[in-house]
């Protein structure tokens, strides 16, 4: 049985089962794409509700896997040299686990790097400008009277709605397959209608690649498992 005792989070959050693979989450956009790449693959995992609301993630213990205070972060008792890894960054984990299964990363050198090249889109523009957005809307930024940072927002959101609309003229996914891309992307975009309620101002309606997209995502059943996973407490 792989001992995981190094891991001071463990202490906090105990492994009932430490041969599967730990997941650290909440079901945020960020969250659930890690467990619906878990889902997707199959790999047995274990997962552990950080819970952001009470600010779990900057428990020194979550602190100890991942310094940046975030989730998702993930404990694989079996790394690639046969011991226990620690790995945080949720494209990063979706890279390790693509990497680690042989799943959804084409094997093709120039779509690998495209298929990277999407993910790291999500990283650094769709999922920082959508989440100020639904800061703007849903949270604290919502009673702000100055609307002027919300509409750059809005803006913003839109241009890269468009930026993701055109990728996806003529394709059932971003890039060839179902891939790393599609789960990265999919949390972030479903995340403005269920839970910022964005849709009106973002006229998402006008973006049919990315409606017909976000449906063919949302039927599929490990995307449905992996949207609630972990549970949030009652």
């Amino acid at each position: 049985m792989p001992d995981l005792s190094s891991f001071p989070i463990t202490r906090r959050w105990p492994a009932s089962d430490p041969d599967r693979l730990q997941l650290y989450a909440a079901p945020t956009p960020n969250g659930v794409k890690v467990s619906i790449m878990l889902e997707e693959t199959g790999l047995a995992y274990e997962p552990h509700l950080i819970d952001i609301s009470k600010n779990e993630s900057k428990d020194p213990a979550f602190v100890s896997l991942n310094p940046n205070g975030r989730i998702p972060a993930i404990i694989d008792p079996a790394g690639p040299d046969g011991r226990p890894i620690a790995v945080w960054e949720s494209g990063a984990i979706l890279l390790y686990l693509a990497d680690k299964t042989g799943q959804l990363i084409p094997n093709a050198r120039a779509n690998r790097y495209k298929t990277l090249a999407w993910v790291f889109f999500q990283m650094s523009a769709i999922g920082p400008m959508f989440g100020q957005l639904g800061f703007f809307l849903r949270y604290g930024g919502k009673d702000f009277e100055d609307k002027r940072p919300r509409q750059c927002f809005v803006d913003e959101s839109k241009r890269l709605l468009g930026v993701l609309d055109r990728q996806l003229e003529g394709r059932n996914w971003m890039v060839g397959d179902y891939s790393i891309a599609d789960i990265a992307t999919l949390g972030w975009v479903n995340a403005l209608v269920e839970s910022y309620a964005a849709g009106d101002i973002l006229s998402l309606s006008n973006y049919s690649n990315i409606q017909a997209w976000l449906g063919r995502g949302l039927s599929k059943p490990a995307v449905q498992r992996g949207l609630h996973i972990p549970a949030r407490s009652a």
